[in-house]
């Protein structure tokens, strides 16, 4: 179910409307004029905007503007007539979600209603706007491995390789791929962004490169897709990996050959795309387990930029923490202050799986919550507040003689062999000395090594090691 707002000054169009999302269990709220749309908007709570181009006073393509100032995740629907496809295009280019064409299809809105609802509850990452000396590229960090991408934004944003953007969920890859396009040439130019996996598989082909009328039941016009849209500008594809595989041979031939055509057409479209994909998977897996085709990695991948996770960067939890305080201090009207040392190293202690977003998540939280002026440490979700801080950095290389790091490697067996059985050696004295340090506690172990608490649990199994974290209850049996 989602809040949907209608902006058209037909009022049949608005009470059919209303009709066909409430048999989809949404609410629909209908105004007659862009500027009572605006306000709804600017009030809050309005998950889509479906809005007529044609109306009296505030245009829809004025509304749409206006409207993304004020939400700039919000789903934008516009409704036009046949003779007005190259305006509704135009407010594709402008950063509307879709548009449907009088007489519409009722299946048709409903999917692209579907698609928006999709969009509209995928998470997103913070666009916060950076102070002066706390970032680049709408990216808050002064690490040293946020200041790379920094520096490989710098040195590929201008030229028009594909670039594959990897990392887990709520690292930034749509902020990446966005300073890449805005940096570039063709700034001036769309910048379309496709998420794979709200599209149902069955009309990926459709939403790619378009279709003719006629094409299949429903398809009572023409349509361009977005590799169409996007000509001159740049295409962003995040979650690359839900594309399926029979789609990916025709994606192939899009990348490489830079032309298609649309479904149920003839007529071969060429066009000029700079394409940026993005995953949360392995890809490598993916391809071991054939579900992703070698020859599209390769040409995805010309440009890889890995994205570190936010404990791989607990140095800029405080410029993050400090920017989210002040936006959310913006949108919930409160005046939290800062944040004790303690609240701090708690923050700095968390593993954060869900990364920045996760962060941005628990910051909004506790400034909604807080009473005092102060974030402390009671303000903050059980989870991370119950947490120890870390201890300083242990010494790896204070090993005890005779350890892998202080012995040479085998002598028999293939090279494979050795650096593999070196290799298990060193992992496996690494993993006891941070056990040691840190009284055998699991969690904190694998905080100091960088690695997951799971990750590290698997090592200890094969190794034969056990933490306190996993020693046996009363009757014996480990715990879960």
């Amino acid at each position: 179910m989602a809040r949907v707002l209608i902006a058209d000054d037909e009022a049949n169009l608005r009470k059919v409307l209303c009709t066909l999302l409430a048999r989809d269990q949404h609410e629909a709220v209908a105004v007659a004029d862009g500027e009572s749309a605006l306000k709804a908007i600017e009030a809050g709570g309005i998950d889509i905007l479906i809005t007529d181009l044609k109306m009296a006073g505030m245009s829809g393509l004025e509304l749409l503007r206006a409207a993304l100032r004020v939400d700039a995740n919000l789903p934008v629907i516009v409704i036009t007539a046949h003779g007005s496809v190259d305006t509704a295009v135009s407010a594709l280019k402008s950063g509307a979600f879709d548009y449907i064409t009088k007489p519409f299809d009722k299946d048709e809105l409903r999917l692209a209603v579907r698609k928006a609802v999709s969009v509209r509850r995928a998470p997103t990452t913070s666009l916060a706007t950076p102070t002066s000396g706390q970032g680049r590229f709408q990216m808050i960090g002064q690490s040293a491995r946020v200041r790379d991408i920094f520096a490989i934004i710098e040195k590929i944003a201008p030229t028009p390789s594909t670039v594959l953007i990897t990392g887990e969920s709520g690292t930034g890859k749509e902020l990446v791929a966005a300073a890449l396009h805005n940096n570039s040439p063709r700034k001036e130019k769309p910048f379309i962004k496709v998420n794979c996996a709200a599209i149902p598989k069955d009309l990926m082909e459709s939403e790619f490169f378009g279709y003719e009328q006629g094409a299949f039941t429903g398809a009572v016009s023409s349509k361009p897709g977005r590799f169409e849209l996007a000509d001159g500008g740049t295409l962003f594809l995040d979650e690359i990996a839900e594309i399926p595989k029979a789609m990916q041979v025709k994606l192939l031939r899009a990348l490489q050959e830079g032309e298609f055509e649309r479904v149920g057409g003839v007529r071969t479209i060429h066009v000029d795309v700079r394409v940026i994909a993005a995953t949360n998977r392995d890809l490598a897996k993916e391809i071991e387990a054939e579900r992703f085709r070698e020859d599209l990695f390769y040409r995805l991948n010309v440009v890889p930029v890995a994205l570190p996770s936010l404990r791989d960067r607990h140095d800029d939890i405080p410029l993050l923490v400090s920017a989210f305080l002040e936006k959310n201090n913006k949108r919930l009207n409160k005046t939290v202050k800062g944040i004790s040392d303690a609240a701090m190293a708690r923050l700095k202690a968390y593993a954060w799986p869900g990364n920045i977003r996760e962060l941005e998540n628990v910051i909004e939280r506790t400034v909604l919550f807080a009473e005092q002026e102060v974030i402390d440490v009671a303000d903050l979700p059980e989870n991370i507040a119950k947490l120890a801080t870390l201890p300083p950095p242990i010494p790896m290389p204070a090993l005890a003689t005779g350890s892998a790091l202080t012995r040479p490697p085998v002598e028999s067996g293939s090279m494979k062999d050795i650096v593999k059985k070196a290799t298990e050696e060193i992992e496996r004295d690494l993993i006891v000395k941070a056990l040691g340090e840190t009284g055998d506690n699991v969690t904190r172990a694998a905080q100091l090594l960088g690695i997951s608490r799971k990750g590290l649990q698997n090592k200890m199994k094969e190794y034969g090691l056990r933490g306190i974290d996993d020693a046996p209850d009363a009757k014996g049996d480990a715990k879960p």
